[in-house]
Order: structure tokens, then sequence, then C-alpha cells
């Protein structure tokens, strides 16, 4: 009645090694790190850096605790761990210093951060701590601006060549195209030609109201942007301007950084782990502009320090190079649909470039007229323009191209990401910031963790007193609740914050709830003249229906605010969802185990310790 069969004390048995391994990474805490990555897109971070890392501290005595190479798809980095801060600040200025021969253009970024203390025997498991939100870990928090009118203007600027291309398509001639903040204005020596310009641009540009207007020697026409699609194109700039933050965030390996949208035009970053504000600001100024330009077809490169032809514009092209180019661009960024690795027909990497059709008509253009001239790609950061490559245009080609030139596949393959990552749709401003230290995340962490603890030995020392040995046994079960807890979010890598340690708590109280359910059904069971064995029996069993009906319920509630919420909320509802669903394994499967193998082998089982048990009296 009482027992176990072997298999599930067996799952049981399964059910706390996986807990205790995956919760165990959990206290060891983190150490303080130096984190160096590349700071220029030409740049690669491989194994050879960390050697060369490996060096400069051994050459100055710098010990480390560890040191480790990580790869996040093509972008690698080197993380060393210190036993203090004080050496961790030592290593970061040694390392600046020695890594970066032009402080003014640095090669490599090197950043203070935080890593976990796990042995390798844990990690080699895939057994790691828990990521700590930005109020327990601390880290960097930055609220950006987005520039609405600059995304306007730049869809006007591209707006402005596409009608460009398309009258000069249809042989309908103007006296020139001038470009509002939000209007797109075009003058013709005729009114015949305006009209003709008006449909033309009324059937293809159906973002903007056209209005045609008579004037002296000819007449205007004007391209304003309809409400509905004005606001299309800021919701549209704040979106990809957030795709493309997380896609350059990628390169810091923070661990679950928020990157969302507050309000109309405000974007949020927060980057648990990361404590140097320099470097975080210099990730968000990563976000890249990509162009492409004709390259002086005389002298495409000179030499850093050569006089540079009237008219051009130069960029660095590798080392001591610079790259010649005229000022007009053919593309950016934003035309680009998809980009990918591949060969060329003499199997040479290569990269395979679609465009959006605006961006294909100004291409075939441009190239039908410019056969044998070289072309290039520039990679603007931070203000600064990188050449990626320049190539000679072969043939006249339009939305779907080839770049050649790449010296590697890998190189191929680090291009096709970086024009993929794309760029940004409008300028941001950083309006505010603020720093969260590892102090403060650690006393957050303390704060919490002290509640729980309080919480759990106050649960504990009611259960014990009011309910004896029973009581204990449903402590028992309460610490297994909070170990697989923790272990699930450990191995499904949710990041804690103090919404999560509040459902923590509150997932104590629920557990606890199931087994003060089960323990009074099996003292009604008594009261009423059962036996021992089966008194404990029918309170298991009859206990469940109850305990199930209230889990569901509140699980149901727990699933809306996982649904419906974000951030903190959201973090709430994954603990709580998750600790309703420990909670009934412990203490319903796992305390039943506890209990038969307590009394199960007690074939006359005379009393039970489960403490008073007051029976009404008899009239």
């Amino acid at each position: 009645m009482n027992r176990y069969p072997l298999w599930k004390y067996l799952v049981i048995g399964v059910a706390l090694l996986i807990g205790a391994l995956y919760s165990l990474p959990n206290i060891f805490g983190e150490a303080p790190a130096v984190q160096v990555s590349a700071a220029k897109p030409t740049v690669k971070v491989e194994l050879a850096t960390q050697s060369r890392v490996e060096k400069i501290l051994a050459d100055a005595s710098i010990p480390s605790t560890g040191m480790f190479f990580e790869r996040t798809g093509n972008v690698g980095s080197v993380k060393v761990r210190f036993d203090n801060t004080d050496i961790q600040l030592r290593a970061k200025d040694l390392l600046q210093q020695k890594l970066n021969s032009d402080p003014n253009d640095p090669s490599f970024t090197v950043a203070l951060n935080l890593l976990s203390n796990t042995p390798h025997w844990l990690s080699s498991i895939n057994a790691l701590p828990m990521p700590l939100g930005l109020d327990l870990r601390g880290g960097v928090y930055f609220l950006l601006q987005v520039d609405m009118a600059g995304a306007v203007q730049k869809k006007v600027l591209a707006i402005a060549g596409d009608i460009r291309s398309q009258l000069r398509e249809k042989n309908i001639r103007h006296q020139g195209i001038e470009r509002g903040n939000e209007s797109v204005t075009i003058q013709f020596g005729s009114t015949e030609e305006a009209e003709k310009a008006k449909t033309l641009l009324t059937a293809s540009q159906t973002d903007m109201i056209w209005q045609l207007s008579a004037q002296a020697g000819g007449a205007r026409l004007m391209g304003q942007f309809k409400p509905a699609s004005l606001k299309e194109v800021q919701d549209n700039a704040v979106k990809q301007n957030i795709t493309t933050l997380n896609k350059r965030v990628n390169e810091l390996a923070v661990k679950e950084p928020v990157i969302q949208q507050q309000g109309a035009d405000r974007i949020i970053v927060q980057l648990p782990g990361v404590q140097d504000t320099a470097r975080a600001k210099d990730i968000i100024g990563r976000t890249a502009t990509l162009e492409s330009r004709l390259a002086d077809p005389l002298v495409s490169t000179i030499a850093v320090g050569d006089p540079v032809p009237p008219g051009m514009d130069v960029f660095r092209f590798g080392e001591g190079r610079l790259g010649v180019f005229k000022k007009s661009i053919i593309f950016s960024g934003e035309r680009i649909t998809d980009a990918s690795a591949g060969f060329d027909q003499n199997q040479r990497p290569s990269v395979n470039i679609s465009l959006d059709a605006a961006g294909g008509r100004v291409m075939q253009e441009v190239t039908r007229e410019n056969i044998g001239k070289p072309m290039g790609m520039i990679l603007f950061e931070k203000g600064k323009g990188e050449v990626l490559t320049i190539a000679t245009i072969q043939s006249e080609f339009g939305s779907k191209f080839q770049i050649t030139g790449q010296p590697t596949t890998e190189s191929a393959n680090d291009l096709a990401l970086l024009l993929r990552a794309g760029s940004l749709a409008a300028p941001m401003e950083i309006i505010e910031e603020r720093t969260i230290g590892p102090s403060l995340g650690a006393e957050n962490i303390e704060k919490g963790f002290k509640s729980l603890i309080f919480g759990f030995i106050a649960i504990a020392i009611f259960m014990i007193v009011y309910y004896m040995l029973f009581g204990l046994f449903s402590v028992i079960a309460l610490a297994v609740n909070l170990v697989l807890l923790i272990s699930v979010l450990s191995m499904l890598q949710a990041t804690l914050s103090l919404p999560g340690i509040a459902a923590m708590a509150l997932t104590l109280g629920m557990a606890i709830d199931s087994n003060v359910l089960i323990n009074e059904r099996i003292r009604e069971e008594l009261r009423n003249g059962v036996a021992p064995s089966t008194a404990i029996a029918i309170g298991f069993d009859k206990a469940w229906a109850t305990i199930l009906d209230s889990n569901i319920t509140t699980l149901i509630a727990g699933l809306a605010l996982l649904v419906f919420g974000s951030g903190p909320i959201r973090g709430f509802a994954v603990v709580h969802c998750l600790g309703i669903l420990t909670s009934m394994f412990s203490a319903v499967f796992f305390s039943r185990g506890v209990v038969n193998l307590w009394y199960g082998k007690q074939r006359k089982l005379q009393k039970i310790s489960i403490g008073q048990i007051w029976r009404a009296k008899e009239k």
C-alpha cells in the first residue's frame, strides 16, 4: 500500500542527482576578468591572439586563474580571469597598451567583465550558473533617443534617387529635384512633362501624395509623405536599429542582453556584467553604415600621406594604404536584402549580394555606364570609413551580384555577416546612462537570498513543530523543490533578477501549501479512526486532486504573465511557472517516496508522528 516500486525510487534518485549537479555551479560565484575583442571589422581575434595575451601577461608577471577563447558566430574573444580587481585593472591597462600600437586607432578593445568560477568538470557537462540580470550582476544601462527626422531624411534621400532613375528611364525631362524635410519637389519646364511624371510617380511612389502646381516658365510637382507612411518609416527605423544593435552587441558575448523599444522613439539597452561604460559605448557606437561607391578609375588606392585627388574622398584600406572614391553613393546598407559567402567561376572566395528593387535599378544603371572601372564597399563606424573591398566591374548587373577579392573563405563569411547586419536606419543619441556596480549587485543578491533563507527557516520551524516527523518530510521536499527549480533555471539559462527571487519566495509558500493539504488530509483520516497506513495512502491520493486543481489555476495566471508581460514581469513569470511544476513533483511524488521509505516497511503500523490530532468530543 505504502511502497514505491524500484523504478520510482530510481526516478527520484536521477532527478536529485541532476538537480544537484546543475544547481551546484551557482555557489561558485564570479571573478573579475578582462575581455579582448576586435575593435575593427577587419581585425580577427583568434587562438594566436590568446597566445599573444598569455605572453604579455607572463612577461609582466601578472597571474591569472584561467584564460578562455570563445567564438560567437564568426566573432571571437579572449577572456582572462583574475583573483581580484586590482590585478584585473593592471592587466587591462597593460593589454590596452601592448595590443594597440596606435591608441587613437585601436585594433583591439579590452573591457572589464565578470566570469564564472565554475570548475571545468562542471562546465564540460554544460552545467553553468544562472545568468544574472542587471539588478543582480551589475552592468550598464543606456537609454537611446532615435533621431526620427534623420530617419525620414534618409528615406527622402532614397526616394529622390529612385525618382531620378525612373524619370530617366521614361525619358521625362526635369529641371532639378529638391529634397525637403518630409517632401520631394521636382521642377519641370512644361506642364505636359509634369503630368507624365505625376502619373508615373503616383503608381510607383505610393508612400507619397503628389500635387501638381503651375508656375512661371513651367510646373512644379511636390510629393509629401502620407501620415500612415510617415509613421511606418519612423516605426521601421526603430525596429531596424534594434535589430542592428542586437547583432552588434553579440560581439560582447553578454549573457542575456536586453534591447527593447520604449515609447515611440527610444531604445533601452541593458548589458549585464559589463562594467566598462566606455567599452559599452564603443560597442553601441559600432552600429555600422555600409556604402558602395565608385573608386577613382585612375588611381583607386594611394599611400598614406600622398596627395588626395581633387573632389575625391579617401578611406583606410589595410595597413598604410587609402582607397580613393567618388563622393556619390551607389547604395547603402538598407538596400541589401541578403548576403552570403560563396565562390566565383574560378573557385575564388566571393560574397553574393541581393539588393531590393530600388537598389537593383540604381546598380544596373551605374554598372552599365562604368564597366571596367573599380567599385568599393566601405564600412562606416564611429564616423570613420574602412574599405572592405575594391573590385572591378566586369559587366552590367542589377539586384544580384558578386563581390570578389576576398583572400580567404573566412573573410568572405565575415564580409557577408557584416552586410547582413545592415546599417542604422536613423542616428541615435545616448540620453541616459547608468552603471550598476558589482558591489550593488552583490548587495541585491545578498538581500534577496537572505529573504529566501529566512523564509525557508521560518517555514521549516513551523512545519516541524506543528507536524513533527511529517513536517520534517515536508521541509526535505521543500528543499528538493528549491534545488530542482535552481537546476532547471540553470539548464535553461534563464536570467535571474530580483523579481525572479521574489517568485522563488512565492514558490516556497505555494509548495509547502501542498504538503499542508496532504498532512491535514492524513490527520482527517486518523480522526475518523482509519488505520495509520491506510490514512497515509488515502491522504496522498485524495489530496492530489485538490493540489492539481489549485496549481493548474495558478499556472494559467503565470502563463498569462509570461505571454503578455515583458521585462521584469516576464522574469517573474518564468520562475513562477517553473516553480509550480517542480513543486508538484517534490510535494507529491518525492514527499510520498520519503514517507513510504520511512513507514512502508512497517507491516503493523500503530502510529505515526504527524503532530497533535484533535478529535471532536462525543456527545
